[in-house]
């Protein structure tokens, strides 16, 4: 059997968390030993439904889809012994995943100040919510807690609100991956530069999602306002319709996709309508066209109309329950979902989405009970790495080279994680097809002003690259680009599935030129199957996903996120896969497809309520911002307008604080209230109380308030809140730049800081401009200045758009 790409690692976690969990299940899954310490009587996480059979008491499914291929022992960390036995293990080790608090980490005898000094080559990667440093360092919270203040919130739900909260468990997949990247690379890395330390935290890896809210609120100078369910950005039509049978999911951005959808739907004349015809001027009659729009659907099943959508190239997506993704034919031909064991118990649940052609990961497996392998016998093994890295080394990713031939937010973004790290980007676009994140709509300004210079997202996902412009319609452009390929480590596109293999550049065609280049395609439901064809932006995937499904209040349509959530998560399972696949190069100089469906890669953020439906046969009723656990749990109001502060009870002594906090004693000396399940039944009564006290408090006093009583609290703020949130601005998590055509701008920074630094890594190149690296990059190819100058003068490269060609093959990335 072929070795998996970390088959050559030993893991050990320390700590407790779904985001720990999924970090260690990344590692895990490809072939590394992990093996999980928990506490005496097991990780509490084990107690989370939905509960199975695990052979003689019930215990969590999602906990043992989280925890499958890994070993568990039981370390009690407060006792020397055990502390002792641990570190014994660490010193066979070449990783250690800790999620205890920094201050606990701190205190303890396996602290990693400590650990740095009697075991320089472990690498270390510790996981907690807002990081080593700042205001917000000692902070409690909660999935929703975090959410909100991190801008996903506040812009979600009814005009009049409150803002959605959505389900448990996606910050976990975000966290969990944005953890494992960096940690990945260092480990890559770790023969010829030593071990590496990385703090990564939740916080501000969710900021990826909001990243380009912020973008559009800085380059408005506001941010729009919350104007409905289902109702959000400023394009139109996007959302859930319903149909004669189910929900399909809608979203309209090019003057192109109009035309096509009003075609589609049997309505040509309102496609150039001047009432309709532009972007904006929908957004304002999306009222009027709604009632045009949805009864016309209602003619159809949503299956029907999103085949004719793959057909008129036209991003809709079925939106399925739980029941109905499972059954998918598509999603089983794949092997999207497979059976996870523990005890007795087994059930579906979502695979790894990174699809490795030549070294999967294991399709889930089983996972330990608690202890289980207390008295197992590892095998003796001696780390890779013998010291820690040098002050002032390079990157870890520093001589490694990737093209990039993706367009928009998910493929730029992936590439971009890799950039952060070090690698050399070559982004390639052409001056008939840029980078459509560089604006949509040709018309007006945009040749002219050269508007296309001057988006602010464009700079978000596209720093730490070079650029280059080619034609890849033309034989000399693809002569370039098989040249770039040649000398390079991996390439990823995100165009649809069938554009380069039209244009003579599929897979094969690539990996013919190079042998070792790992190759990662990231169509919408990846690059086989009956749906390849299907276009899809960020909306698309979260409809297709089944995600909206499960969000919001039970009697809703099903519910968006309102975040183009799909793309950031595609960009960060792309990155994972692409840092696999180095790992697998790296060790048998091969290369390989890796085949990557975003829809997939959506599917670990809703794996609870998927786990659920296989092993029960239900679906839990939606809930609204209430909590299977925590009473009360919810989003509340403020002194202002539309202001808003989301707090979680998680036990029943912050009960009694919250109950100090609001001045009602009579709660407090309430015995029925005193438990969990008693405030459960009269939860009404217990949120007026709430509404009550918050609605007589500003957002930020509020928050803090809960927060010195011990309470999970935090500000539900909008996007451009961010660029002035103290704990951002304390942890260098905005760099100011200037650059061409923008002038003086901010840019976010990694999710994570290395070793035990207070800064993030310095940004060290922006985003390109159109072409700006053609020469530098073409002379390192060996062109001479007269080859350079013929391309330039056929059109093959250049630096300014120009007008796209009639006809002929469009490179349109989604």
């Amino acid at each position: 059997m072929r070795a998996l790409p970390l088959s050559e690692l030993r893991v050990v976690e320390i700590g407790s968390g779904d985001a720990l969990a999924y970090c260690g299940k990344l590692f895990a899954d490809f072939g590394a030993e992990v093996i999980k310490v928990e506490p005496p009587g097991g990780d509490p996480d084990r107690q989370i439904a939905p509960l199975v059979d695990a052979g003689g008491r019930r215990e969590s499914a999602t906990f043992a889809w989280l925890n499958t291929n890994k070993y568990s022992i039981l370390g009690d960390l407060d006792q020397p012994d055990d502390t002792a036995r641990i570190e014994r293990l660490l010193a066979d080790s070449d990783l250690l995943l800790d999620a205890r608090h920094p201050t606990a980490i701190e205190a303890s005898p396996l602290s990693h100040r400590r650990l740095r000094e009697v075991q320089p080559g472990l690498a270390i990667t510790s996981l907690s919510w807002f990081g080593e440093h700042g205001p917000y360092r000692d902070y409690l919270a909660t999935d929703s807690v975090c959410r909100s203040l991190a801008g996903l919130v506040k812009l979600v739900g009814p005009a009049e609100g409150p803002p959605v909260l959505p389900r448990d468990g996606q910050i976990a997949v975000i966290a969990g991956l944005t953890a494992f990247i960096p940690t990945l690379a260092g480990l890559y890395a770790r023969a010829d530069q030593g071990a590496r330390r990385f703090a990564v935290n939740a916080f501000e890896a969710m900021l990826q999602i909001t990243e380009f809210d912020i973008a559009l609120a800085l380059e408005a100078g506001s941010t729009r306002p919350r104007i409905g369910l289902n109702r959000f950005g400023r394009g139109f039509p996007v959302g859930n319709y319903a149909t004669k049978d189910g929900w399909l999911g809608v979203t309209v951005v090019t003057p192109a996709q109009w035309l096509g959808f009003c075609a589609m739907i049997g309505l040509p004349e309102l496609g150039p309508d001047p009432r309709y015809s532009a972007t904006a001027d929908r957004f304002i009659h999306a009222d009027e066209l709604n009632s045009i729009i949805r009864p016309v659907l209602m003619h159809k099943t949503a299956l029907e109309w999103f085949e004719r959508g793959i057909e008129l190239r036209l991003p809709l997506a079925l939106v399925p329950d739980m029941a109905q993704l499972l059954a998918q034919p598509v999603m089983r031909e794949r092997g999207a979902f497979a059976k996870v064991e523990i005890g007795a118990s087994s059930f579906d649940a979502p695979v790894l989405p990174q699809r490795l052609t030549k070294s999967p990961c294991k399709p889930n497996g089983r996972a330990p009970r608690a202890g289980e392998h207390n008295d197992a016998e590892l095998s003796p093994r001696r780390r890779t790495a013998e010291r820690a890295v040098r002050p002032n080394e390079a990157l870890p990713l520093s001589g490694i080279r990737i093209v990039d031939l993706t367009m928009g937010w998910a493929g730029p973004s992936a590439v971009r994680q890799l950039g952060d790290l070090g690698a050399d980007i070559i982004k390639v676009e052409s001056c008939q097809y840029p980078d459509w994140f560089r604006g949509t709509d040709p018309r007006g300004p945009y040749h002219p002003e050269r508007t296309y210079e001057k988006t602010y997202w464009f700079q978000t996902m596209n720093r730490n690259k070079r650029g280059i412009t080619l034609d890849l319609t033309t034989d000399d452009g693809r002569a370039v680009l098989k040249r770039l390929l040649a000398g390079a480590d991996a390439v990823i596109d995100n165009y649809a599935a069938d554009v380069l293999p039209r244009l003579g550049l599929d897979v094969a065609a690539m990996q013919a030129i190079n042998p070792r280049l790992v190759v990662v395609t990231m169509p919408a439901f990846g690059i086989t199957g009956r749906w390849s064809a299907a276009r899809a932006y960020g909306s698309t995937l979260e409809q297709a996903s089944g995600l909206p499904s499960v969000t919001g209040r039970d009697g809703d349509p099903p519910t968006m996120l309102h975040a183009a959530l799909g793309d950031p998560v595609g960009g960060l399972n792309a990155a994972a896969a692409l840092m696999l696949g180095l790992m697998h190069q790296k060790r048998t100089g091969e290369g390989q497809h890796i085949d990557l469906s975003q829809v997939e890669c959506m599917l670990p953020m809703l794996a609870s309520s998927i786990i659920e439906q296989s092993a029960t046969g239900h679906t839990s009723p939606r809930i609204g911002n209430r909590h299977p656990r925590f009473v009360p749990s919810g989003c509340f109001p403020c002194a202002g307008d539309d202001q808003w502060v989301t707090l979680a009870v998680q036990t029943d002594a912050q009960w009694k604080a919250l109950c100090r906090v609001m001045h009602r004693p009579d709660f407090a000396a309430d015995p029925s209230l005193a438990t969990a399940d008693g405030r459960r039944a009269d939860e009404d009564r217990i949120e007026i109380a709430v509404r009550h006290w918050t609605s007589s408090v500003r957002p930020e006093l509020a928050m803090v308030t809960l927060q010195e009583a011990g309470i999970a609290a935090g500000v539900a703020r909008l996007p451009i809140d961010l660029v002035g949130d103290p704990h951002l601005l304390k942890t260098g998590h905005w760099q100011p730049v200037v650059r061409r055509f923008m002038g003086a701008h901010l840019l976010p920074s990694v999710s994570y800081r290395e070793d035990f630094a207070d800064l993030p890594y310095p940004i060290e190149r922006l985003a390109p401009t159109l072409g700006q690296h053609n020469d530098e990059v073409l002379r390192e190819l060996g062109l001479s200045d007269a080859e350079i100058e013929g391309l330039h003068d056929r059109g093959v490269i250049g630096n300014v758009a120009t007008t796209k060609k009639s006809g002929g093959v469009r490179l349109a990335a989604e």
